[in-house]
């Protein structure tokens, strides 16, 4: 049977459609980390034992350190300076002082020169065996050594202070923290005396400048209100302010009758320019203006009698008429004189509204000068305040410097006096070792994972089924490894097992792989070809497996191994033939002289019998095809065990004879790539591929029991 025999196959046997794979589950992670970690147990122990020695070591070489701790307390009352009853209370930021002056590099220093320690190698290292005075880069190396083994702690919110240091010597520590406290005490004391003497000095000259100051501050306001003509401090203003004031009401006065007045001489002009005199409200006030008007009102009347009897040319009648218009020109003259006298009151009024005018500008500027005046005595009477707040406030901090002086009492006491410890306070070896076990352990695991990471090879059937296209026909464990026990240098090869009869998960899998190549191939295919990307990924061992699974099954099968240069089925034989297949392709030997058969299994074999380097092509002529030919007459399968693709070019030749090959890919193993390549290459050539099998793999691997449970539990059916 040809190639064509498949042709209703899809020659990329692609997945299934439709096909779904259940979601890996937290179990099957942690089957496939444990998994991991078997395969790398002797990495990760290695690892972590280099680890947890170089630890011990370290651990090991610590030397003990002993604390010794002295206490002292800070408390206000001890000083008797303190006024009887006075509340004497010290926060929270003047005891974080005192600690900070107790770690400072100036009190290690003191110690430091005090008791030699830049000659002590614990602090000083090597160099303090040097003779000569000790250099500053010295004393500043112990000084920092010094204080990194201090320690300053307050004893929750109490006045008590703790100062612990470490050493390698009990005795040592317990002499450098009691060191430590009484220079601490020494130079607080002698601090605060020196202060206060200098304090004392200086009140004392700068008491004697305030005084001088606060007599020229006193004499220069004094003298400055004397010629301005100010008053003195507390009166209630200058004689110009109490001027305007009343000026001020007296300017509103006028400004207000000015106002009316020539308002009322203005309106009385334009009624007399109108001719209506009568209008006018001073004119109607006037007895002339009413008398004239009595008068004019009997002329009038005796005008009217006379008109009566007499005609206008009358004597009488122009007698009448002339005293009328004598007597209308006399109202008018009355009243040309009334608003006369209206508008001189108008122009005196507005006299008296300018003149008060002039003299309120006088006195503005008058105060205006005082103001000025004001501002600068206020300015200098601030100055003579100061200088006396200024020499009152010297003159109480130099009673109390005096007073200090001559008797300074510190505020600090020894609790209790640091004494040799018994024990030492570190390191701490226990949990030291139990981080170094733990950090070893990490470091085992993670370069256990880190290694088999990093192989990046196919591990699940979903890798295996969408990187590669294929269907995975089966998954056959390591080394033919039963249960847990893993397989030893006394146990037999994997092919050698399918004869044994007992039920094995390598056993179980070629059975799987006999199953799923029989479906794939329609039940039709008599030449399956095995084959890989690349060398060592089991491809004989699960071809010669697989033949003789099927031999032991009553059918007669005939297993080639095409692989002229590095051909292993002929040293798997009990006795390794002197002809073989190279042979018989140049028609030096028959077919029945070149077939070695299997005691064991029934398998024929058709191997070569030894590596053959050759230009010439063996497999492109016809002598391949007729061999072909007469095995799928003679025998029921013909199993071929080709070389590598990626290393020798016969693998894409012969796999065009065969009816089907599958593709063997090493578990975890194989980089994707190299196996992408091979199978693109098949495919190039038109050879119909059935699918592939993974080959070495963990038996707890999930890909075992199909991806859905860890190889676990599928195990338990085989003891």
């Amino acid at each position: 049977m040809t190639t064509d025999s498949f042709d209703a196959q899809d020659r990329t046997e692609t997945p299934r459609a439709g096909r779904e794979r259940a979601p890996r589950t937290a179990g099957a992670l942690i089957g496939g980390l444990g998994g991991a970690l078997r395969r790398r147990w002797k990495l990760a122990a290695a690892v972590a034992a280099i680890v947890l020695a170089v630890a011990l070591a370290a651990i090991m070489s610590m030397s003990p350190d002993y604390q010794a701790v002295s206490r002292i307390r800070v408390d206000p009352s001890l000083n008797p300076m303190e006024q009887e009853g006075a509340q004497s209370v010290l926060n929270a930021e003047a005891i974080e002082t005192e600690t900070g002056l107790m770690s400072s590099r100036a009190l290690a220093e003191a110690v430091v020169r005090d008791l030699e320690l830049y000659r002590d190698p614990e602090f000083a290292g090597d160099d303090a065996l040097a003779a000569g005075p000790p250099s500053a880069a010295l004393i500043s190396r112990t000084v920092n050594a010094v204080r990194r083994r201090t320690g300053i702690g307050r004893d929750q919110l109490s006045y008590i202070i703790s100062l612990s240091f470490k050493s390698e010597d009990p005795e040592k520590a317990a002499e450098i923290a009691n060191a430590l406290v009484e220079t601490y005490i020494d130079l607080r004391a002698r601090s605060s005396s020196g202060t206060s003497e200098r304090q004392a000095g200086f009140f004392r000259e700068r008491l004697t400048e305030l005084a001088s100051e606060v007599t020229v501050a006193e004499s220069r306001l004094a003298n400055y209100r004397a010629s301005t003509g100010l008053p003195q401090t507390g009166s209630s203003g200058t004689v110009a302010d109490q001027q305007i004031t009343t000026l001020s009401s007296q300017l509103a006065s006028a400004e207000g009758e000015a106002a009316s007045a020539r308002s009322n001489a203005q309106v009385a002009s334009s009624q007399l320019a109108s001719g209506n005199v009568d209008a006018v409200a001073a004119v109607q006030g006037s007895n002339v203006i009413r008398d004239l008007r009595n008068q004019r009102a009997e002329i009038l009347r005796e005008k009217g009698e006379i008109e009566t009897r007499y005609d206008s040319r009358h004597p009488e009648a122009i007698r009448v008429r002339d005293q009328l218009a004598e007597i209308d020109r006399q109202i008018l003259d009355e009243g040309q004189r009334v608003v006369t006298s209206l508008q001189a009151q108008a122009r005196a009024a507005s006299a008296e509204v300018g003149a008060l005018r002039s003299r309120m500008s006088s006195l503005e500027g008058q105060r205006a000068t005082n103001t000025r005046a004001s501002a600068e005595a206020e300015r200098l009477e601030r100055d003579a305040a100061s200088a006396r707040a200024q020499y009152d406030r010297m003159n109480e901090l130099s009673l109390e410097s005096t007073q200090s002086s001559g008797a300074v009492i510190t505020q600090v006491e020894v609790v209790d006096a640091a004494e040799p410890p018994v024990s030492p306070d570190g390191p701490p070896r226990s949990v030291l070792l139990a981080l170094a076990m733990m950090v070893a352990a990490g470091s085992g695991i993670g370069c256990a994972l880190a290694v088999e990471m990093s192989r990046g090879g196919l591990r699940t059937i979903d890798d295996f089924e969408s990187v590669l296209g294929l269907r995975l026909l089966a998954s056959i464990p390591l080394a033919g490894r039963r249960g847990l026990r893993g397989k030893t240098r006394h146990d037999p090869d994997p092919a050698d097992t399918i004869t044994a009869n007992r039920a094995t998960l390598y056993i179980e899998a070629i059975r799987n792989l006999r199953a799923s190549l029989s479906r794939a191939g329609g039940g039709k295919g008599k030449v399956v070809a095995f084959t890989s990307a690349i060398p060592g990924e089991g491809k004989t061992e699960t071809a010669l497996s697989y033949a003789r699974l099927l031999a032991i099954n009553s059918t007669r099968a005939l297993l080639i191994d095409c692989d002229l240069r590095n051909g292993r089925v002929s040293r798997r034989l009990p006795h390794r033939p002197e002809q073989g297949l190279v042979e018989l392709l140049g028609g030096e030997i028959t077919l029945e002289q070149a077939v070695t058969i299997d005691e064991t299994s029934g398998l024929a074999t058709l191997s070569v019998a030894a590596a053959h380097f050759t230009s010439q092509d063996l497999f492109e002529g016809p002598a391949m095809a007729e061999l072909l030919d007469r095995a799928r007459r003679e025998y029921d399968h013909v199993v071929l065990d080709l070389p590598p693709v990626l290393a020798v070019a016969d693998a894409r030749t012969i796999a065009r004879h065969a009816d089907g090959v599958c593709v063997v890919v090493r578990w975890g193993h194989t980089k994707p790539d190299a196996t992408i390549q091979a199978v693109d290459q098949l495919r190039d050539d038109g050879v119909t591929i059935l699918g592939g099998a993974y080959t070495m793999v963990d038996p707890d691997a999930p890909v075992m029991a199909g991806g859905y449970f860890t190889g676990a539990l599928y195990r338990s059916y085989f003891g």
